[in-house]
């Protein structure tokens, strides 16, 4: 399309995003049919979303501009675009979609009138009808199932119309769906149910509606029931609805009363401790209210990131700890882990919320305690902790920055357990069942762990006190670059590229409170524990093309000075040259790094003639030994 075209086809777009129909008349009269049909076509890219004409007019819900490239243009109305909602960016979605999902009711009808194909699903399987379930629409959901809407079609989670409405709260858009043959003990490939969702959600209404329906009590992935769902969500009328069901054992109804105390004492949107011990008692004497059927606890053995408590098992013992917070604050995880089991995902985020509320008050040594907890509950059962291990040296940072001991072993322990995690990392990159999705996460926590690993070893150098120290440090750099680990994102950058380099990101959350790159310390720490100085990234770079791009020679000047010397002593080339045919001179930004080139580097004879041969192009390719082929290609 010429440069015409294109300002003519935006200005079409601009109409029809505007709802002016008349203006798109006007542009596309008299123009010969292939042309209207090209601009019709052209694809609009505009925040985030990639849309025709004819998509955003339906996404916006002006209902003329539609009819109109319908009837006098005959746009395919099947036609897909990816569209924003609520933040969501959704891939594949046609127009009917884009009016059931934004609530345009009137267009919807026409759409329909039209023949839309009333189950065209987008990419991620979410059809008309569970768009406007989504938003609760009921008088959007009634006439596309009047129109041969099919109730049963789940997303590619196995999320069904009935699931995500009671999920939202729609409670008149579940009855009509119960009402038309929605299936309630569907599971999603969570293993939720509907009653799952809704019990979640704390949705005493729909959970009551669902249950008259049929809805069943099963257990999802996490072997919870939609009880111990909503008890661990802290709802607790659906909670007491629940108990209060013939179905429901004395035993389910003990464990349900015990797991919703506990999420009332370590969840900081629903913090409650009177509520906590409130509901603790009350299973209490639940296990000890039937003499013919007691129901004695099987306690946990202790602990320590729990203080080694032993649970209480008595009215008694747990009376005692009625106006004692901590105690009833670490009551509350232990009897989560006996619950829910030491494997279930849910169980680290409260121990991770007791634990930052140990940090903000300075109580460190509780704090890594109970985030340690966590970190080996999480990798013991192959779940990911970049989150877990960046926060650690967030925290490690602000014992650093604020002059609290920071023991050397304690980030000796978290740095092996960042070791594991890049085997960890590799396997899930490596699985030829993984999805798109499951591998960009996995590449992006890769990353993630690379700059906290690194972030780690900085923190290492500026509490290192002793030899034997220094020599454990030694090896576990040693291992940490031959695990030859590389940043996709920034073009295979090597670690020491990054410790060179003045953007690589340092976290905002303590973290740069202390740390900041390039970092000289880093740098000789990498290279005297085995990181090539030869290496180059995609482009051909070297940590030495890197580092003298540095913009702030004068004020850190001896950063600069340290790390160019060090790559120098190495065994750097001078001369090497990127893909582009440029050395660390030619790239360098400042006179400070030229001078220190110049002074700090020499060229040997065997590099002057290499460098003569490449730029005259003089053939030597199978007249020399290869070993000097090699050599000449690198400058």
């Amino acid at each position: 399309m010429n440069a015409c075209n294109n300002e003519l086809a935006y200005k079409v777009f601009a109409a029809a995003r505007e709802g002016r129909a008349l203006t798109i008349f006007a542009l596309l009269c008299n123009r010969p049919k292939p042309e209207v049909d090209e601009i019709l076509a052209t694809v609009t890219h505009e925040d985030e979303q990639k849309t025709t004409p004819f998509l955003i007019a339906a996404r916006n819900g002006h209902c003329s501009v539609v009819r109109l490239l319908l009837t006098q243009y005959g746009v395919d109305i099947e036609q897909t675009g990816t569209v924003k909602f609520d933040g969501f960016v959704i891939d594949g979605a046609t127009a009917l979609w884009c009016a059931a999902g934004a609530g345009h009711f009137d267009l919807v009808k026409a759409l329909i009138e039209f023949k839309s194909d009333v189950n065209h699903a987008t990419h991620s399987n979410s059809t008309p009808l569970r768009a406007a379930c989504f938003d609760g629409r009921l008088d959007i959901v009634k006439y596309l199932v009047e129109h041969n809407a099919d109730v049963h079609i789940p997303n590619k989670y196995k999320n069904t119309c009935l699931m995500i409405a009671s999920y939202k709260g729609h409670a008149t858009v579940v009855s009509y769906l119960l009402q038309h043959g929605a299936e309630p003990n569907v599971t999603a490939s969570c293993g939720a149910t509907a009653l799952h969702f809704a019990a979640e959600r704390g949705h005493l209404t729909i959970a009551r509606e669902l249950v008259t329906f049929g809805a069943r009590m099963y257990t999802n992935d996490q072997r919870m029931t939609p009880l111990y769902i909503a008890a661990e969500s802290g709802r607790a009328a659906i909670v007491e609805y629940f108990i209060s069901q013939p179905s429901c054992c004395k035993l389910e109804k003990v464990e349900a009363l015990e797991l919703l105390g506990a999420s009332f004492a370590n969840d900081k949107d629903n913090y409650d401790i009177n509520k906590c011990y409130h509901y603790l008692w009350y299973a209490m004497q639940e296990r000890y209210s039937d003499s013919e059927n007691l129901l004695p606890k099987k306690v946990l053995p202790p602990i320590e990131a729990y203080e080694n408590r032993v649970e209480c098992e008595t009215v008694a013992q747990l009376e005692a700890l009625k106006h004692d917070a901590n105690a009833l604050h670490v009551e509350a995880l232990i009897i989560r882990e006996r619950i829910l089991g030491q494997d279930n995902a849910e169980i680290p985020h409260p121990i991770v919320f007791r634990g930052a509320v140990f940090a903000d008050m300075g109580r460190f040594d509780r704090c890594i305690a109970l985030w340690m907890r966590v970190l080996k509950l999480r990798q013991s059962n192959e779940r990911m902790v970049a989150k877990d291990l960046l926060r650690f040296s967030q925290v490690f940072s602000q014992m650093v920055y604020t002059g609290a001991q920071l023991e050397f072993a304690l980030v000796e322990e978290v740095f092996q357990h960042a070791l594991i995690e890049f085997d960890q990392d590799r396997r899930r990159i490596a699985r030829e069942d993984a999805t798109k999705e499951e591998l960009e996460i996995a590449e992006e926590m890769l990353e993630m762990n690379i700059h906290t690993a690194l972030y780690l070893l900085c923190i290492f150098l500026k509490i290192k006190s002793t030899a034997d120290e220094e020599y454990r440090l030694g090896k576990m750099a040693y291992c940490f670059n031959r695990k030859s680990l590389v940043l996709k994102s920034r073009s295979n950058y090597t670690p020491l590229h990054m410790a060179c380099d003045q953007i690589t990101h340092v976290d905002d959350f303590h973290v740069s409170d202390i740390i900041s790159f390039p970092d000289d310390k880093l740098v000789s720490l990498l290279i005297h524990c085995g990181a090539s100085v030869s290496t180059t990234d995609l482009e051909g770079n070297t940590a030495l093309h890197v580092i003298v791009k540095y913009n702030h020679p004068i004020s850190d000047f001896m950063s600069l000075h340290n790390i160019i010397v060090e790559l120098i002593d190495a065994g750097v080339h001078l001369d090497r040259s990127n893909i582009f045919g440029e050395t660390a001179k030619d790239v360098s930004t400042t006179g400070v790094a030229d001078i220190l080139l110049r002074t700090k580097g020499s060229h040997s004879l065997k590099c002057e003639a290499a460098t003569v041969i490449k730029r005259h192009q003089i053939p030597y390719m199978g007249l020399i030994p290869v070993s000097l082929e090699e050599f000449i290609e690198m400058h």
